[in-house]
């Protein structure tokens, strides 16, 4: 089980390294902050990006949700056939549209209200998704029932 857990883990961290030090060097979410501090509270920039970051949060929210599924309903998840199942039929295309809607939300204002231009922005965007992915793996998800080993 350590060993698993293990190879998890530096499988995630392939995504929070990289992601982490590229947000850092590009100071995205120095950038990120400064369009949301926007003096001119109707500015464009300014709701562009509350409106990318309540797409990061709602994505955060659904991941958690998908994670706390067993808890929640009392029923592990079939994610293989999630079309059928009656929790994850709709909100693997919620998540899926505020993945989507929110990255490019965030490239554009990157790209549009700051400094960094657009290809920089698509960069430490693609970055800060990396960085957010990587750490919503490293949390543990709830079984039910008694564990039993899987093959990897």
């Amino acid at each position: 089980m350590q060993q698993r857990w293990s190879s998890h883990a530096l499988r995630q961290l392939q995504l929070v390294v990289p992601g982490g030090a590229i947000t850092h060097y590009l100071r995205t979410h120095e950038h990120l902050a400064a369009a949301l501090a926007n003096s001119d509270p109707e500015s464009w920039g300014r709701t562009a990006a509350v409106a990318s970051l309540a797409f990061g949060a709602l994505t955060v929210l659904l991941f958690v949700y998908i994670l706390l599924t067993p808890w929640i309903h009392g029923v592990q998840p079939d994610f293989r056939s999630w079309r059928e199942s009656g929790q994850l039929s709709s909100v693997i295309p919620m998540l899926t549209f505020s993945i989507v809607t929110g990255f490019l939300g965030t490239a554009v204002t990157l790209g549009q209200w700051t400094d960094l231009g657009y290809p920089r922005a698509v960069v430490g965007t693609s970055a800060i998704y990396a960085l957010g992915f990587g750490l919503l793996g490293l949390l543990p998800a709830p079984r039910l029932g008694t564990r039993t080993q899987r093959p990897d």
